[in-house]
C-alpha cells in the first residue's frame, strides 16, 4: 500500500510539472538563416525574420541583441 501511495504521488509531481511547462511561453523562429548570395560592395541588404509566439502564456520580449 506505501509502494502504491509513493507512485500515485511521485504522478501526480510528474503530471503536475509537466501541466506547468506546457503553460509556457515559447517563440518559434522558423527560419534563423539567411543566406543573400552575393552582395556587391556599398550595396544595402535587408531581410525580415518572422517569430512567433507558440506557447500558452503571454511571451515579454525584454532584449534583442542583432548577432
Amino acid at each position: 500500500m506505501r509502494k502504491l501511495t509513493s507512485l500515485l504521488l511521485l504522478l501526480a509531481s510528474l503530471l503536475g510539472a509537466f501541466a506547468v511547462a506546457a503553460a509556457e511561453p515559447k517563440l518559434t523562429i522558423p527560419e534563423t538563416v539567411f543566406d543573400f548570395g552575393f552582395v556587391p560592395q556599398n550595396a544595402k541588404v535587408s531581410h525580415i525574420f518572422w517569430m512567433h509566439s507558440t506557447g500558452t502564456d503571454s511571451l515579454k520580449i525584454v532584449k534583442v541583441s542583432p548577432g
